[in-house]
């Protein structure tokens, strides 16, 4: 095996002497066998594996010659020993080194998995103490909404009922008449002009009711409050059912006795009341009016006149001359009906003549000749 030359400036050895003779041994240290490699195999305490060197083979005798220079291959050898025994002492250390650095990481690890673990389990027991408080407080929670809510609602009447009694945003300004026929929209209006700029809650009703009076022909009337800032009075008219005969014209008067219009004649559609010494107005008159108003429309349309002494002694007057006893105002239902069907059995059999019908007795109907 050739060695390599000018590695190291040791004289040479003498040659060897005579022949036969052997060469001198050359005396080396004992040589430090040479550590293997490490290999990428780590054992189970995270060091790695190393192979354990072998026994190194027993170096040949070698004969020196005097071009060979053995003092270069010790002067090798111990450098290499001494590299070999440092980075023999490496892994030990680095081993160690690693345990030392490799503690602390698996160390922050766990501990950061606690934590994380400490923290889920401090929100699962806040979810699970809220959804206990939620459970217990279930009933006062919703007695709580309900006061809140009937709170809520009294506030909000409050301030309704206010805005509506004080506030001037619902104070009248529009007066509408209605059913007005007879009786004098403007002058109503005027009449009632009073309650302008009153809230619509704040009208004085009694006042309304006052003012109104004094319009003889309105038998009624409705307020309607429109807000908001609008007031409809709804009138009903008197209607007149029979004619008073007054000097040369004739009244028209209303079951109340209140005389609607006058006119220069009686009108066809209307009867003429006889009502002698008695009063517009009186219970005889009120009789007289209560009888007219039960008959059909048929039969008041033939009627001419109404007369009576007393309020039980009632006499109607037809156009063609007959009569008819009526009697008290009570049944006045049975006895319009009654007296219908006699007029109609009359007008068959002899519409010229004049007779008598007496219906006093609703259950019994007569028809006599007029004495």
């Amino acid at each position: 095996m050739k060695r390599p030359e000018g590695f190291d400036e040791r004289p040479a050895q003498p040659a060897a002497g005579v022949e036969g003779e052997r060469a001198p041994r050359e005396r080396r240290a004992p040589r430090i066998p040479r550590l293997p490699r490490r290999q990428g195999v780590g054992t189970d305490d995270g060091r790695e594996a190393r192979v354990a060197p072998e026994p190194p083979a027993a170096a040949p005798e070698t004969v020196a010659s005097p071009v060979s220079r053995p003092a270069a291959t010790d002067h090798d050898a111990a450098a290499t020993d001494v590299v070999d025994l440092l980075t023999a002492s490496r892994p030990a250390e680095s081993a160690d080194a690693t345990d030392d650095h490799e503690a602390p990481i698996g160390a922050g690890v766990r501990a950061a998995e606690t934590a994380r673990d400490a923290r889920v389990a401090r929100k699962r027991r806040k979810l699970l103490e809220r959804a206990e408080v939620r459970r217990f407080t279930r009933r006062s929670r919703h007695r709580r909404a309900a006061w809140v809510t009937a709170g809520g609602v009294v506030v909000v009447l409050g301030v309704s009922i206010l805005v509506a009694v004080y506030s001037p945003l619902m104070a009248l300004r529009t007066i509408e008449i209605k059913g007005t026929s007879r009786v004098d929209d403007a002058a109503l209006r005027q009449a009632l002009s009073e309650q302008i700029g009153t809230p619509l809650a704040r009208l004085d009703f009694g006042a309304i009711k006052k003012d109104i009076a004094g319009f003889p022909l309105i038998e009624s009337y409705v307020t309607e409050e429109e807000p908001p800032n609008t007031l409809v009075v709804t009138v009903t008219e008197r209607t007149p059912v029979v004619a008073v005969k007054t000097g040369k014209t004739f009244d028209l008067v209303d079951p109340a006795g209140i005389v609607v219009q006058s006119a220069p004649k009686q009108p066809d559609t209307m009867p003429l009341a006889d009502i002698g010494s008695a009063k517009l107005g009186s219970s005889v008159f009120r009789t007289m009016t209560e009888v007219v108003l039960a008959l059909p429309s048929t039969v008041r349309a033939q009627v001419s006149g109404v007369s009576a002494s007393t309020a039980d002694d009632v006499t109607l007057t037809m156009k063609d001359g007959s009569r008819v006893v009526w009697g008290s105002p009570d049944d006045s239902d049975a006895k319009a009906a009654l007296l219908d069907a006699l007029v109609k059995d009359h007008a068959s059999r002899d519409p010229k003549t004049a007779v008598e019908y007496d219906v006093s007795a609703p259950d019994n109907g007569i028809i006599r000749a007029q004495s």
